[in-house]
């Protein structure tokens, strides 16, 4: 039975020990690092330009629905590569195509549904 608790104690030394790495290593750069403050330091910075007006700015939901959607339809046409490239190896050739037929089957009515939404349009 003392060998099933020295594992627990095992595990907890280890732990502890992760936790005192990470604890001596944040203390220590915090001991070493040079400390300069400016107010240059607490300034915005963006492409070496200087900030003109106010860091808030609200973006057009649109934008983030277009993005959406670029992601949907870029991981789904990722498993269009695959597909084409072993298709010739499977078993069943014809049941595998209806499958990918009505995979990009339900990929064009999301595509058109976005299209009727006007999602798709720049303006």
């Amino acid at each position: 039975m003392t060998n099933y608790f020295w594992q627990y104690g095992t595990i907890g030394g280890l732990a502890l020990l992760g936790v005192a790495f990470a604890v001596i290593a944040f203390t220590l750069n915090r001991m070493m690092r040079p400390r300069k403050p400016r107010p240059e330091k607490y300034t915005t910075y963006e492409c070496g330009i200087d900030p003109v007006g106010q860091g808030w700015s609200q973006t057009q939901i649109r934008y983030y629905i277009f993005a959406f959607l670029f992601v949907i339809f870029d991981v789904e046409s990722v498993f269009l590569f695959p597909w084409a490239v072993v298709f010739e190896h499977f078993h069943n050739a014809g049941q595998v195509l209806v499958e990918m037929i009505i995979f990009i089957g339900i990929l064009a009515l999301g595509l058109l549904y976005a299209w009727k939404k006007k999602v798709l349009e720049w303006i």
